[in-house]
């Protein structure tokens, strides 16, 4: 059994893959205790693997995200194996990066919150490799998530504004973020497009 906050259709909003449809399995729950997380992680169901995979194939997307919370702590290679064989899409996942994953997986976002200073828990990287690498800029200093150990020749950087409730200090946020891009163009600018189309 794992604990399901919510499974639902829409595009992704953010890195690599903006705009391709994806179906979305949020997993309650996560390791971290970070002040801007967009999950409710007390919410959610027990639900089976079958349960899990009937609800996915009801749409039509190429892509199945696993985020959270952190799926990390819920996944195993079986489940992935069982996923990929059930829905015949690919898996990708979201992830802040502190736990090994299993195999299986076509594409890993790293989102590592170390040197965040407001974040709670051990954000140390356990993950061996990512594909792209998410930062939430919260201000912090960038240089060393260049270094982490997931993050090869051909890894994605993306920064992304920290989302917040107030507007005057959301548009900050994103000027704050648009001008570090810019002045570093190791990066690629993330915004979280759904949140300006109004969809999930």
């Amino acid at each position: 059994m794992k604990k399901i906050n919510e499974i639902f259709y829409s595009l992704q909003g953010e890195g690599h893959h903006t705009g391709y449809p994806s179906v979305f399995i949020r997993f309650s729950g996560c390791n971290l205790q970070c002040p801007f997380c967009d999950t409710r992680h007390n919410d959610g169901v027990l639900m089976n693997d079958t349960d899990i995979i009937r609800a996915v194939n009801l749409y039509k997307a190429d892509w199945v995200v696993l985020t959270g919370g952190e799926p990390s702590l819920w996944i195993d290679s079986g489940f992935i194996r069982l996923l990929k064989q059930a829905t015949g899409k690919k898996v990708a996942i979201e992830t802040n990066g502190t736990h090994e994953l299993p195999e299986g997986i076509d594409w890993v976002t790293v989102s590592p919150k170390s040197g965040i200073a407001d974040v709670i828990g051990d954000a140390s990287i356990k993950v061996a490799r990512a594909d792209e690498i998410k930062v939430v800029d919260a201000g912090q200093d960038l240089e060393c998530y260049f270094g982490l150990p997931c993050r090869d020749a051909d890894t994605l950087m993306y920064l992304q504004p920290c989302y917040v409730a107030d507007e005057r200090q959301r548009n900050a946020n994103t000027l704050r973020t648009v001008r570090r891009v810019m002045e570093d163009p190791r990066w690629t600018l993330s915004l979280q497009t759904h949140r300006y189309l109004g969809i999930p």
